[in-house]
């Protein structure tokens, strides 16, 4: 009987051991961000790719679609299901705005009001349930002026990001500026293998030519995650510590 008392507690420690959950990262945004099938290759979104930079003490739960803004993604009832899976110390990454200026009912925001309304909803729900919110600008196009700086295509977006990341003071990864300075970096034509750029008849299953300056192959994806991870060590955001050595 004392070597069964003895015995019993270990095996709840054992138990409750290997039950430990991972923290997750859920991540919410649009096509760039968004998990892409194999259909699609080459083409990756960075968040696809981003559980490479962690260990297995993360899990990364990508909830990114195509085509979504921070209202469609809200009336679709995708953050209903996120929210619902968050648990304490879990984080959060946001990155709406690609598709948030667009004429249709279904995805419209204003910059300033709607926009505004729906990064501080995603924000104040998961800090309710004990989460961290990591807010990011949407990453760069690749629209090239003559002098070879970036055009900038999400104008006030952009502004009412910062804005509310200050007002609710989350982390934030300013992702605009981050990809501007490394595809200007590259230049006009370099900076073509960041996106996707495929010549005709080189992947079976995407036999066309297609020249797509808002999505990324797998080496942008790499490349926009990795700067991604950059932004969490320069907020020194504590998901840091499970980084891949």
């Amino acid at each position: 009987m004392r070597k069964l008392i003895l015995i019993i507690p270990l095996f709840l420690f054992a138990f409750s051991f290997n039950i430990t959950r991972p923290v997750h990262i859920f991540m919410i945004g649009d096509s760039t961000m968004a998990n892409k099938p194999e259909k699609n290759i080459p083409e990756n979104g960075w968040g696809q790719v981003l559980h490479y930079f962690f260990n297995d003490s993360v899990v990364v739960d990508n909830h990114a679609r195509n085509g979504r803004s921070s209202k469609s993604f809200i009336d679709e009832g995708r953050w209903e299901t996120v929210i619902s899976k968050l648990q304490k110390g879990d984080y959060v990454i946001i990155q709406f705005g690609h598709n948030d200026s667009k004429p249709d009912e279904e995805r419209h925001t204003d910059a300033f009001s709607s926009y505004k309304e729906n990064l501080t909803k995603y924000i104040v729900e998961t800090k309710e349930k004990g989460g961290i919110p990591i807010l990011c600008t949407s990453i760069v196009r690749r629209h090239f002026n003559e002098d070879g700086t970036l055009k900038d295509t999400h104008g006030d977006y952009l502004v009412a990001a910062r804005q509310v990341a200050k007002e609710t003071e989350v982390y934030f990864i300013d992702m605009e500026a981050k990809t501007k300075s490394l595809v200007e970096e590259m230049g006009v034509e370099k900076s073509k293998q960041l996106y996707l750029y495929i010549k005709q008849d080189v992947f079976p299953l995407r036999p066309k030519e297609l020249k797509d300056n808002t999505h990324l192959s797998q080496f942008g994806a790499f490349s926009f995650a990795g700067l991604a991870v950059e932004g969490m060590k320069e907020n020194n955001i504590p998901i840091i510590k499970y980084l891949v050595n």
